[in-house]
């Protein structure tokens, strides 16, 4: 079973990163209809009322009707409905020592019980319930062109971040993640969030992934990371798709199952533990590399008109590579000549807070 969760207002001021529990127990959980738990809650009204009915049939003498002066079983059910619905004619009323004494300790509790059943509770949950559909309809049809992200562990944590580093808005952010503690985090966060098994072509439906833009996958294992992306591609074949691996010999499965770009993650670590054994200075170097505003970024940017004719050694900012059409050509590379207008450039620079990457726009090659 899964459910869509928006981004509650007060959460999205925190923005609180709150650790994930790995570790839950589950109990299935039946979402009923509003108008099913409105009826469930008038069926126990009326058996609150036909309780008290009987509570003061069975003490019927210690009751006074100002019309006949005796109370039957249908003055029971009159007096019944008065009290609790606390209209109170006063055209019956105890009399006896025992009947006030019930009245006190047993239907003035009762009363107050089938208030909150019947008026308290129920427009709370019509109220509340036609408040989330129509907050998920109106955010269904608003939504276009957003970044899914299939994973909220760390490497989805850390992808989401980076990718709000270019000035996507939370709201254009849609997290899908199995563990319900783990939405709970990321609309704590201010994402979208859905509670369901990615390899699920209706989970991914609910995350409207055939109309996004880009899908990132973070999941834990690379099965689930290649079941992930052939659902993905066969809802969006526009959409680009980056998927994390563990292993290097999973990655062309991958790229067979559609992802666009394959980020080997245990290679990656595994590289930058070496270099920073071999150069302490340099792993440092590449880790401030890696992580987004502080020290040194690694961006993406398009070619102003000012640098156009000029070669990349010539630009300000430090050129590590090219990118011009689908090419991507190293700064030294012959072929790059000067510099042209549509070109993009992959740029080092010192981080700033204004410093952001430039999201490439241009549509993916189609096969």
């Amino acid at each position: 079973m899964f459910h869509v969760k928006l981004p509650r207002q007060d959460a999205i001021a925190r923005q609180a990163d709150e650790h994930l529990v790995t570790h839950q127990v589950k109990l299935p959980r039946v979402v009923e209809r509003p108008l099913r738990q409105v009826a469930k809650r008038v069926a126990m009204a009326l058996a609150v009322l036909v309780g008290t009915a009987f509570i003061v049939y069975a003490d019927s003498g210690g009751y006074n009707d100002n019309s006949d002066g005796r109370v039957d079983l249908l003055d029971a059910f009159y007096y019944a409905t008065v009290t609790l619905s606390t209209t109170g004619y006063g055209d019956i009323t105890p009399v006896s020592d025992a009947a006030r004494f019930t009245n006190i300790f047993v239907i003035t509790p009762l009363r107050v019980l089938f208030l909150i059943i019947l008026v308290g509770t129920t427009l709370e949950v019509l109220t509340e319930r036609t408040r989330e559909e129509f907050r998920l309809n109106r955010w269904r049809s608003n939504l276009r062109d957003h970044t899914v992200v299939i994973g909220f562990g760390t490497k989805g944590r850390s992808a989401i971040q980076t990718v709000c580093a270019t000035g996507l808005k939370r709201e254009q952010v849609v997290v899908v993640d199995p563990s319900e503690k783990a939405i709970d985090s990321a609309t704590a966060s201010g994402y979208t969030g859905i509670v369901g098994d990615a390899t699920r072509s209706d989970v991914l439906l609910r995350a409207e992934a055939q109309k996004a833009r880009q899908i990132i996958i973070a999941t834990q294992r690379d099965d689930t990371a290649v079941l992930v992306t052939l659902t993905a591609r066969q809802l969006n074949r526009a959409a680009k798709i980056v998927a994390a691996v563990r292993e290097e010999e999973n990655a062309p499965l991958l790229r067979q199952s559609g992802a666009d770009v394959v980020i080997t993650s245990a290679s990656a670590a595994g590289r930058l533990l070496g270099l920073s054994v071999l150069s302490p200075s340099a792993g440092m170097v590449l880790e401030d590399l890696i992580q987004q505003g502080s020290g040194l970024d690694i961006v993406e940017r398009p070619v102003i008109k000012a640098e156009v004719g000029h070669g990349p050694r010539e630009v300000e900012d430090l050129v590590v590579s090219v990118v011009r059409g689908h090419r991507v050509l190293g700064y030294d590379d012959p072929s790059v000549g000067t510099l042209k207008l549509t070109d993009r450039l992959i740029t080092i620079v010192r981080a700033t807070p204004g410093t952001r990457v430039m999201p490439d726009t241009r549509p993916l090659p189609q096969d």
